[in-house]
């Protein structure tokens, strides 16, 4: 068994001692593989965003499990899930306003079980929520994006006030999970269905942004234009890029953890 793990534990023991130019290098090489491979092997890419929707309600439904088997929010982060809530409400106000879809049906749904998980924290589960931990500021996220909002959004044919909600909903789901890492932080040490939960975040936040970038191959470009002209185009698909390196890291120990068998993923200093 330990000769088995022999090669991984070497692979990670040298990316581990790379400097950061070098791993940010050995990320993006990995993220284009990535891509490739999932350009060549799905025919529908527009299918890569019904997959992220249902993998991050797969990740609800283990926080579900965790909040009804367990009877504990311990590690969670109330924050993260508020300012979930947050985005999930905007975005399906602006798909009920300006384009009726299955994104639509599937935005129902998972602002339905977060606004759950929240009650449920709240009201059910408040003594084992680790306030302490929790303790990143969400208006730090939550104003710039507002204000960016106003000033870069799309430039289509709809009213101000929707322009205006999508790109808010679209910066901040970009960094939404910043709390629930900055609870991990501060605790090292994170229980198997939380880290579960924040790697079908990082899975499907990698397959949105998966969408993104081969619906801009596919399209040579053109579905930037579609969305509008100035930096709005370029700020949607950095915001996916974004989104997807801010889990990178955690999401690089969480397999590192699982090949090796451990239950409990231990992070090292300087992670997320």
């Amino acid at each position: 068994m330990k000769g088995a793990r022999t090669p991984i534990h070497a692979v990670a023991t040298w990316v581990k001692k790379q400097p950061p130019k070098v791993k940010t290098f050995l990320a993006v090489v990995s993220g284009i593989a990535a891509v490739t491979f999932l350009r060549i092997v799905v025919r529908d890419h527009d299918s890569l965003y019904v997959a992220a929707e249902a993998v991050h309600a797969f990740g609800i439904a283990i926080l579900i499990y965790k909040l009804t088997k367990e009877r504990t929010c311990a590690g969670l982060s109330l924050k993260s899930q508020e300012l979930t809530a947050m985005f999930l409400a905007v975005r399906l106000y602006c798909s009920l306003v300006m384009e009726y879809d299955i994104h639509t049906v599937l935005d129902s749904a998972t602002l339905g079980t977060t606004l759950w998980v929240i009650y449920m924290i709240r009201f059910k589960l408040m003594s084992s929520y680790m306030d302490d931990k929790d303790n990143f500021r969400i208006y730090y996220v939550v104003i710039p994006c507002a204000l960016l909002s106003l000033i870069v959004h799309p430039s289509t044919p709809h009213h101000i006030t929707n322009r205006v909600c999508w790109a808010f909903c679209v910066y901040l789901e970009a960094v939404s999970v910043l709390p629930q890492l900055r609870v991990m932080q501060n605790t090292k040490i994170v229980e198997p269905f939380t880290a579960h939960y924040v790697f079908a975040l990082g899975v499907a936040r990698f397959l949105s942004c998966a969408h993104w970038v081969l619906q801009v191959m596919d399209t040579r470009g053109r579905i930037l234009t579609a969305l509008g002209y100035g930096l709005w185009p370029s700020l949607v698909l950095l915001s996916e890029i974004v989104q997807t390196f801010i889990l990178a890291d955690f999401c690089y120990y969480y397999v590192k953890s699982i090949v090796g068998g451990q239950l409990v993923l231990r992070l090292p200093s300087g992670v997320v």
